[in-house]
């Protein structure tokens, strides 16, 4: 084969052609499109993906990946506690108990759900949790950590007092009226979820368990931290005792994964389709040009060019097209994630998304 004689050809018809300009226009087109096309893929599928492991990082920061919770008639107790971390020390165990409550200061009353948490083991797997303790060694026995908007709400200060309505009922003389307990504001924490801002408190395992009268050695689940959960369920789960039950992050929020991966592949599905159209233009351009060279085509078979070689000189054309084109998008593309990744050109509401910047993971 006469690669130079094909390398001549190939520049010659890239070039802009006057006397044909349509072609030359199409085959243009056909490039930008395909450039663009690739563009648009590469930044659509990292703002989703990106978006995704946003939504990913928050939810496991306030479900956790995998829970241990009692039956109707079991209980999460201490030696099980005891028993899981000798068994897996490679994970981290976090009990707590949980109730719902009524808030109330001077100037409000919000509803909420308060989780008492040992704070040494929660700020190893809740990074909401250890940034809102950061300062604090000791966690105050009567002193709660309110979301950012129930402390809106409640338009409470640090270190002022809100009394807490508890589920329990206390019997009086004629009657019978909620468990109530004044506890002191510390501190807010703000996850970035509108719907935990608005419901989690959190105080210590002392505080509820004598106010509630629970079992120093009970609890009512167990939070624990994997890196590998969907491993690591099936291996708990056979040392469990039929009283108490395991569920993953997948089971809790799962109908809201699959939709953001059925939106990701449709996405990605009619952004290809874009590129499939941008390379029938380039078929549609090479066979505009094969149309318009007949004579040139007849002219250099009569001179010894082999059909092979006419061959290679339309596949070459056709592979410049098509991977200039991937390759200048590539480059935009990458470089509008930079942009985008670097600078707050679109900004999104963080009570809606958790986050100001557009989130980008390619």
């Amino acid at each position: 084969m006469n690669k130079k004689l094909v390398n001549f050809i190939v520049k010659k018809y890239l070039k802009f052609d006057k006397t044909n300009p349509f072609i030359s226009i199409s085959g243009i087109l056909a490039f930008v499109g395909v450039a663009i096309g690739v563009m648009v893929l590469i930044i659509a599928m990292g703002i989703m993906q990106g978006t995704k492991k946003e939504f990913e990082d928050k939810l496991f920061t306030m479900n956790y990946p995998l829970t241990i919770y009692p039956k109707y008639d079991g209980a999460v107790n201490i030696q099980l506690l005891n028993n899981l971390q000798k068994k897996f020390p490679n994970l981290i165990f976090s009990p707590f108990l949980t109730t719902q409550v009524m808030v109330q200061s001077e100037f409000g009353m919000s509803g909420g759900v308060v989780f008492r948490v040992n704070p040494q083991k929660e700020k190893q797997i809740n990074t909401i949790y250890k940034k809102a303790t950061k300062n604090i060694k000791v966690f105050p026995k009567y002193h709660i950590i309110l979301g950012d908007n129930i402390a809106k709400d409640l338009e409470i200060l640090p270190n002022e007092k809100a009394t807490l309505f508890f589920t329990s009922i206390t019997p009086t003389g004629f009657s019978t009226i909620p468990t109530m307990k004044r506890f002191i504001y510390l501190k807010k924490f703000k996850s970035g979820l509108n719907a935990y801002d608005s419901a989690y408190i959190y105080t210590s395992l002392k505080a509820l368990q004598a106010i509630l009268h629970k079992p120093t050695n009970e609890y009512d689940g167990i939070h624990i931290y994997s890196s590998n959960p969907f491993d690591d369920i099936l291996k708990i789960q056979k040392q469990l005792p039929k009283s108490v039950t395991i569920i993953g992050w997948w089971e809790q929020n799962g109908n809201f994964f699959r939709a953001m991966e059925m939106e990701k592949k449709a996405l990605f599905l009619v952004l290809m389709l874009i590129i499939l159209v941008a390379s029938l233009n380039i078929i549609s351009s090479l066979l505009m040009t094969v149309m318009s060279r007949r004579k040139e085509i007849a002219l250099l078979l009569s001179l010894g060019t082999t059909p092979k070689e006419i061959k290679m000189i339309f596949l070459k054309l056709g592979f410049i097209l098509g991977g200039g084109g991937i390759f200048i998008g590539a480059i935009f593309g990458l470089s509008g994630i930079y942009i985008l990744s670097h600078y707050d050109i679109v900004s999104i509401p963080a009570d809606v998304y958790g986050t100001s910047h557009l989130p980008i993971n390619l």
